[in-house]
């Protein structure tokens, strides 16, 4: 993997989903090319080790789905690094595997509360301070499930479909601002979330993989860092897939 040094330098980045998985990886190569990063995510435990692997500026445990705790954390990481130029979404949960007639109502309203409103209640308290700056990236992390959609995760699909429109509604509005906002829509790729699924799911998602094999974090967070960086400056209300060639469109 390639690093191009001083990529971000100067840049001050929120990641959520900081404590692992692509949230971690990205956050880690921001830092490694010259940015600050603080990290957002509900595993506190988990935190400080992340902090200490990334070499991030501060860290924040809060759930995303509350809207007050999420303003506060802002706000903590502006001062923490002086600004915010950067916002990476990557904290999800896939909820419960049933079909929909099945689907237990508390993991629906779980799944919403994470992956739809905590991503819509961090782009609503970060974006006041990219147009401060007159300069901002946004990238969340929605999914080929999307776009797609799997079979026995209506809950996922669904919001990480929402993740898409309101991404591509936030970009449009944001378009002459100096702030740009993309998704990145991948297909499963290896990561601590796929414990939370049965071994029957990923089988099924890894053989909808025209590449035959999952992806690996470190692809996902190139396209991350690149739709975060100052090169991305003419794309934006779009979606980057890393889908193996699963996506259809």
């Amino acid at each position: 993997m390639s690093v191009y040094e001083g990529r971000f330098s100067g840049r001050c980045a929120v990641v959520t989903g900081g404590a692992s998985g692509l949230g971690k990886d990205v956050a880690k190569r921001i830092v490694a090319e010259g940015g600050k990063a603080v990290l957002w995510d509900m595993n506190a435990e988990a935190l400080d080790a992340a902090k200490a692997e990334t070499g991030a500026t501060h860290v924040v445990a809060l759930n995303v789905g509350d809207s007050d705790a999420v303003v506060a954390a802002a706000k903590a990481s502006a001062e923490a690094m002086g600004k915010i130029d950067i916002l990476v979404c990557s904290a999800g949960i896939t909820g419960a595997t049933a079909p929909v007639h099945e689907y237990p109502i508390d993991s629906w309203l779980q799944v919403v509360n994470v992956n739809l409103n905590g991503l819509f209640y961090c782009n609503r308290a970060v974006v006041p301070y990219l147009l401060e700056n007159g300069y901002g990236r946004i990238v969340n992390v929605a999914s080929v499930a999307g776009k797609e959609g799997n079979p026995n995760a209506s809950a996922y699909s669904a919001t990480k479909a929402a993740v898409i429109g309101l991404t591509k509604s936030l970009g449009k509005e944001l378009a002459g601002k100096g702030v740009i906002a993309n998704a990145l829509t991948p297909a499963t790729f290896e990561s601590p979330i796929l414990a939370q699924l049965p071994q029957s799911q990923v089988d099924y998602m890894r053989s909808k993989i025209p590449m035959g094999r999952l992806g690996e974090v470190h692809e996902s967070t190139a396209m991350v860092c690149f739709a975060a960086s100052e090169e991305c400056s003419f794309t934006t209300a779009a979606t980057f897939d890393t889908s193996g060639g699963r996506t259809t469109f």
